[in-house]
């Protein structure tokens, strides 16, 4: 056992730590070769404390909600990585329309929990496949409703080892996009705004949604959701189809037929595909239509 390994599984118990974890097994599009060390925390204080081990042994730290926007390498990560899926979760009602929610439950659980209430406001998350930690982190969206939409106030760990809480103006969110992307931080909670509304109305557009997504995206394959962010004057999806890319292949990757806003893992894709799929991709849309088109999906 080297030093590092000791010093780790001094500090933290051994339920939460996990060596050599392949990040294919915790990443949507199935992809990833083995990070040295994986932590689960499962409270605010076992977070910190892997956060202070990682700047104490001057390991790089990575952290991961539920991985549906991850391409993680092949060779695997050296470092740390922090998963918050599964482990820190939560929910609570705190208010007549306000809910807080801890940063490792799940979008779908947060709405289903929300549509339980009879409070509307997060129906377009139903079905958002991350963490409420990491929707936040880049204000997620879809069907016309974002995070900061309903977003009104986030628990951080910061850089510096101290939880703070910033308003949902102070997070500075644009399009997927918060300013803990800029100045750094971990979402460990977050408090929504919705408004009241009939449990059985809630559901129903919830249940339209999720029709939405079945008819129209390829959610029998891995993939990391819409693969290229939403370009000025255009969309990606469109833009590639015009292009003839639906159908394009890198070795186990490929522009889903059904969707082409979406890259799929066909079988055994590696990062590398990915990565060159990607790149390929932007350059012959450049070429087409003149618009860059610039990755959604967070290539670590």
């Amino acid at each position: 056992m080297t030093d590092f390994q000791e010093k780790m599984e001094a500090a933290l118990p051994a339920s939460c730590l996990k060596w050599d974890e392949p990040m294919s097994l915790h990443t949507s599009f199935r992809i990833g070769g083995p990070a040295r060390a994986m932590v689960f925390p499962t409270t605010r204080e076992e977070l910190a404390k892997a956060l202070h081990l990682s700047e104490i042994l001057d390991c790089k730290c990575a952290i991961l909600g539920a991985g549906t926007n991850v391409l993680a390498p092949d060779e695997g990560l050296s470092g740390m990585v922090i998963c918050l899926k599964d482990g820190l979760k939560g929910i609570e009602r705190t208010g007549k329309t306000r809910i807080r929610v801890m940063a490792g439950t799940t979008m779908t659980q947060a709405a289903v929990y929300a549509a339980e209430q009879g409070l509307s406001g997060l129906e377009f998350a139903h079905g958002i496949p991350g963490t409420v930690g990491g929707g936040v982190y880049m204000n997620a969206g879809a069907y016309g409703g974002e995070i900061r939409d309903i977003c009104r106030q986030v628990e951080i760990l910061s850089p510096d080892g101290q939880f703070r809480v910033l308003t949902g103006e102070e997070m500075q969110f644009s399009y997927r996009h918060s300013i803990l992307e800029d100045r750094g931080g971990i979402v460990v909670s977050a408090e929504f705004e919705l408004t009241e509304k009939p449990k059985e109305e809630i559901r129903q557009t919830m249940r339209s949604l999720m029709d939405r997504r079945k008819a129209s995206q390829p959610l029998e394959l891995p993939s990391a959701g819409s693969a290229f962010k939403r370009p000025a004057g255009g969309y990606a999806a469109a833009l590639i189809d015009q292009a003839g890319l639906k159908g394009f292949q890198v070795g186990g990757a490929a522009v889903s037929e059904k969707h082409a806003g979406f890259v799929v893992n066909l079988g055994g894709a590696t990062a590398a595909d990915v990565r060159s799929l990607l790149e390929q991709v932007s350059q012959r849309v450049y070429a087409n239509s003149g618009i860059r088109l610039e990755p959604e999906v967070r290539i670590w």
